[in-house]
């Protein structure tokens, strides 16, 4: 018996050392045929030599040999690929047995010592397992019961150059070039995991394939299903006309991997609000009411930074700002005078670079027409970072309310009308001007531009900044966050551009499109009232 556990012993390592061996030489003659494939053909290069010399090759001939020596160089990349392919598949033949062996010797009881860690891996089984089992959920090669209409995931389209999509972002436009450089690699590297199919080894006894390139592909459709995974669906042409390729895909989505599980302290981080602000004594008056009941009543951890441009009105901003230190004993204020032409970006600019104190301090750059709550602020501690992140949150736009109610008595009060609804407002998902980012952060990367005058801009040109550097940028809606509607003046000085930017703004925040849409065509409506009314009458009748 001790005999036979030896000889069994020395026939596994020999087995081993055989497997070894052949990985040695696999990866020997992978490097040989790589090398190969990279030596420039000397013929070729002679002849191209003779053309660029301007010997007597016509242009005709110059592109025949290129066409000869792509054929060449394809031919001999297939072939390669073959050989890999062949030995890759012997060498998972002789893991297979190897490993095949190993699970005999220790199922007896005679594994030699040092082979312990050469089983299959679980884990790696594990993950194979739970990619499988994603792409039996997901929708990719059956149908599944949906409850209506509202529960359907569309697919996007996609060309070589374009992707046509429902959900149009930021830009508005429904088809257009992939603008971020993670969907267009991964649109790319698709067609290229296409293409590479395509080309691949024949399998035995399959006839000679053409070779297929990008100006074969015809059309894409792509959908992620965000607890399964992406699906694309790949068209091309065929060997003839009628005929076709489709290739379909899914990259599963794989476990859930912790990152970060820390706790985050926030009583000490003080939140200076900088508000630029020229006349609108009445606008200012209401928000400081918000800030007294949210800020001081609530919280206390935050400082209120006004940058008033001119003289008229400042008295009134001055009474007011007394009246709440005095009321509260809230000493936390700042009133910074400027005797120059409104600028918004120059006013925080300003009050971000007048804070004192020694240590650093989270700024929010809010407008005098912003209703925040609590929730806010909690948000824009936790979303802000020095050095690491800047918190830019959408901020829900409100309507005007007296078209929204229809002129309703009593009209109701701000409370009421911060709900986040589709006829109640919207998203100001082109508005960059509410953030929260520190104040180190602000000064290295330069601040605002300082040649902005007046409204717009300076908020894009800050933003742009922050995307160009190394910072992550939160970018989230915030249902804590609302602009108060309030009758929007487009001032005449203003250049064509930002002119056309502020009417386009003022448009967007009267109504939704479908209210707008009753408005327009309200004598429309009540003639139809009528007619229907005449219609029952005589019906009746």
């Amino acid at each position: 018996m001790c005999s036979e556990s030896t000889m069994l012993r020395r026939w596994l390592l020999a087995l081993v050392a055989r497997v070894g061996v052949i990985a040695l030489m696999v990866c020997c003659c992978l490097s040989l045929l790589y090398l190969l494939a990279c030596k420039p053909q000397s013929s070729y290069s002679h002849e191209q030599a003779q053309v660029w010399a301007g010997g007597a090759t016509s242009k005709e001939g110059y592109l025949a040999l290129l066409q000869e020596s792509e054929d060449t160089h394809r031919h001999y990349i297939n072939s390669l690929s073959k050989q890999i392919a062949q030995l890759k598949e012997a060498l998972q033949m002789r893991t297979q047995q190897l490993q095949e062996s190993l699970e005999k010797a220790r199922a007896k009881g005679v594994l030699p010592m040092g082979l312990e860690g050469l089983h299959r891996p679980q884990t790696h089984t594990d993950l194979q397992e739970f990619f499988k089992a994603q792409l039996s959920r997901a929708e990719v090669q059956s149908g599944e019961k949906l409850p209506s209409e509202y529960a359907v995931i569309p697919y996007e389209s996609f060309t070589l150059h374009r992707v046509y999509q429902l959900e149009m972002g930021l830009t508005r436009h429904p088809e257009e070039r992939p603008v971020r450089k993670d969907r267009r690699d991964e649109l790319t590297g698709t067609l290229e995991i296409a293409l590479q199919v395509l080309n691949g080894p024949r399998r035995h006894g399959e006839r000679r394939r053409r070779s297929y390139s990008p100006s074969d592909f015809i059309e894409g459709l792509t959908r992620t299903e965000r607890d399964k995974g992406t699906v694309y669906e790949l068209m091309f042409k065929g060997e003839r006309p009628q005929d076709f390729r489709q290739l379909v895909f899914f990259r599963p989505f794989g476990p859930v991997v912790r990152v970060k599980n820390e706790r985050v302290d926030t009583r000490h981080m003080l939140i200076n609000i900088i508000v630029p602000l020229s006349r609108r004594a009445d606008t200012f008056r209401q928000f400081i009411n918000n800030f007294r009941k949210v800020c001081i009543q609530q919280e206390g951890k935050t400082h209120l930074t006004v940058v008033y441009f001119g003289r008229d009105q400042i008295d009134e901003v001055k009474a007011i700002m007394d009246q709440t230190s005095r009321e509260t004993q809230f000493r936390n204020f700042t009133l910074i005078q400027l005797n120059e032409e409104f600028s918004r970006g120059r006013g925080l600019e300003v009050g971000a670079r007048a804070w004192r104190r020694s240590h650093n301090v989270l700024l929010f750059f809010c407008d005098v027409d912003i209703h925040f709550t609590l929730d806010f602020l909690t948000s824009c501690r936790l979303n802000a970072e020095p050095g690491k992140k800047v918190f830019y949150p959408v901020l829900f736009s409100q309507y005007n309310p007296s078209l929204i109610d229809n002129n309703q008595s009593p009209f109701p009060s701000i409370q009421q009308q911060l709900v986040i609804m589709k006829d109640a407002g919207f998203w100001r998902d082109f508005g960059f001007g509410m953030t929260c980012q520190y104040r180190s952060d602000f000064i290295n990367i330069g601040g605002f531009d300082r040649n902005t005058k007046g409204w717009g801009l300076e908020d894009v040109h800050l933003y742009r900044k922050y995307l160009h550097s190394k910072l992550m940028v939160i970018r989230s809606p915030s249902r804590s966050l609302f602009h108060l509607w309030h009758e929007k003046q487009c001032a005449d000085e203003l250049q064509p551009d930002k002119y056309k930017m502020c009417m386009q703004t003022k448009a967007m925040s009267e109504a939704s499109h479908g209210h707008l849409g009753e408005l327009f065509f309200t004598q429309e409506l009540q003639e139809h009232m009528e007619r229907q009314k005449l219609l029952n009458d005589s019906t009746l009748g």
